[in-house]
């Protein structure tokens, strides 16, 4: 079961401090996050790279970008 935070609309840091948050609730799993620059995508990807998370998939939808977390 997977997880969702949707960020879009928020500027940097809080897209990244999100899904941190998100990321030390629940340990391991999946986290689907939605965001809608392409600033918010890398930073949100590094973020949880450097918590041993792995980025599944990154899907562009129009105006904003769906990235599949899993651990």
């Amino acid at each position: 079961m997977s997880t969702t935070v949707d960020a879009r609309g928020l500027s940097c840091p809080q897209p990244v401090l999100m899904t941190l948050n998100k990321i030390k609730e629940i340990k391991k799993g999946e986290i689907i996050v939605k965001v809608d620059t392409d600033t918010s995508r890398e930073n949100v990807s590094r973020a949880a790279e450097s918590q041993g998370w792995e980025v599944a998939d990154i899907q562009k939808q129009e105006t904003e970008y769906q990235l599949t977390l899993q651990k």
